[in-house]
């Protein structure tokens, strides 16, 4: 009987179990995450207020909770304290990477380290009540934000940045953040990208939202738009871009109406330099931007300066690599075959790899589904080699010998009651738990 680690629990390491016990009926799956909680980026990553997407959660569980699927939370692979690659291969015939991409690419900027400038994984994963989040103080004594990026990530936290307690309250936003957004003075939020509209990598869904905020308006410098050529003739681009920029057109000509709050889309303009006031970020130099025949971005040797006491990069995320596998610096990535993990000629034996670390940090939600097919494909067709090692029948056991206390199922739906119970109190809906110490002695009590 084929015995399959899955390492992490968000899509793709879902996708990647779901594929496993479809395929192959007598196959067990254990879903290791070093969080006592499962659905990784859905729990941790998407906006509060996108209820639609965070809905996933209920597929997710499905797989989850199947008879040969079991969630073991609360473990830790690789790095300082955790369960070594090398032990993790003897406890599983084959084991499957599903981590996706930990860090963000940063911008390489003098001043990028001053107080006040963060990525946007950091500012997420505080609002959305991540264990690992520090409270920074993000948005305290800030009057102007600057997000740096064109992407769904910029728009979410822009949006989180307009949003009033009202629309926030009923989300699953962890009380203290929704205190400090409620209470926030930021009355600007500059998105700013590089390229023109046409190039933007939002989503027409996500950036309509900003037009339909309660007491915020959407400003744009016509100026701007105009250096972008197909913004005034959408005709030729793709259906996507085109609807974005329709979108954008609708907004262009529309005056100041001098709402609480301002969102200000800015185009053709890279950071070069964060300014300091005060010992912390006080405001981003910019370089007017243009593109070239061949579709680079070159700076023109205008510079324009914009107040902002809070900077948010959003410019992609990175993976990391792992002790005992193979990485490629470049991309990012773990080097593999149709899912099998390369190191040298040959791979480690029963070693794969879904999702980002698989890929890079590319497509949606749903692209995770195709890609964890072909993972498990490889694996399934490398079976009759993989059964042929030994691997103890209670591996559960096993890691406990190694120091590990797994957090079962039970635990993680103890955490999901005291959540439930702590929105109780607060006279709200479910609020999520934001400390480790909180998260495992709710874990504990239904183990």
């Amino acid at each position: 009987m084929l015995r399959v680690a899955v390492v992490g629990s968000g899509p793709s390491g879902c996708y990647t179990a779901q594929n496993l016990v479809q395929l192959d009926p007598t196959v067990l799956v254990d879903v290791l995450d070093r969080l006592p909680c499962p659905y990784g980026l859905v729990r941790y990553g998407v906006a509060p207020d996108h209820e639609k997407i965070k809905s996933l959660q209920g597929n997710l569980r499905t797989v989850l909770e199947h008879e040969r699927v079991r969630f073991l939370g609360g473990v830790r692979v690789g790095g300082p304290g955790g369960l070594p690659v090398e032990r993790l291969r003897e406890l599983y015939h084959a084991v499957v990477y599903c981590v996706g991409a930990a860090t963000d690419r940063r911008l390489g900027i003098p001043g990028e380290e001053l107080p006040g400038s963060w990525s946007a994984t950091e500012f997420v994963s505080w609002y959305s009540a991540h264990p690992d989040a520090i409270d920074a103080g993000f948005v305290r004594d800030a009057r102007s934000a600057v997000v740096i990026g064109v992407g769904n990530v910029a728009v979410d936290v822009a949006r989180m940045l307009a949003r009033g307690v009202a629309e926030l309250s009923p989300t699953d936003m962890p009380q203290a953040a929704l205190t400090e957004l409620a209470a926030s003075r930021i009355r600007d939020v500059h998105v700013v990208g590089r390229r023109g509209p046409s190039q933007a990598r939002f989503t027409t869904k996500e950036l309509r939202e900003l037009g339909a905020l309660p007491g915020t308006e959407v400003l744009l410098d016509p100026d701007e738009l105009a250096l972008d050529s197909a913004y005034a003739d959408p005709s030729a681009l793709p259906a996507a871009q085109r609807r974005n920029v329709e979108v954008l057109r609708g907004w262009g000509g529309a005056g100041g109406r001098g709402a609480e709050r301002s969102i200000w889309l800015r185009f053709f303009l890279r950071p070069v330099e964060l300014l300091a006031d005060g010992g912390r970020v006080g405001a981003v130099l910019f370089e007017r931007t243009e593109i070239d025949t061949r579709g680079r971005v070159r700076g023109t040797g205008q510079y324009e300066t914009v107040e902002a006491q809070l900077v948010l990069r959003s410019v992609g995320y990175r993976g990391v690599p792992m002790d005992g596998l193979p990485f490629d610096e470049e991309s990012g990535t773990v080097p593999h075959e149709a899912g099998r993990v390369l190191q040298g000629c040959f791979g480690p034996p029963g070693d794969y790899v879904a999702g980002w670390i698989k890929r890079g940090p590319t497509g949606v939600i749903g692209t995770n589904r195709p890609d964890a097919k072909e993972t498990v494909t490889s694996l399934l067709e490398d079976a009759p080699a993989l059964l042929r090692r030994q691997v103890p029948e209670d591996t559960v056991a096993a890691l406990r010998s190694a120091g590990i206390e797994p957090v079962p199922w039970t635990g993680w739906q103890a955490i999901e009651q005291a959540e439930a119970a702590l929105g109780a109190r607060l006279g709200r809906s479910v609020v999520k738990l934001a400390d480790w110490n909180s998260l495992l002695t709710a874990a504990r009590s239904g183990a």
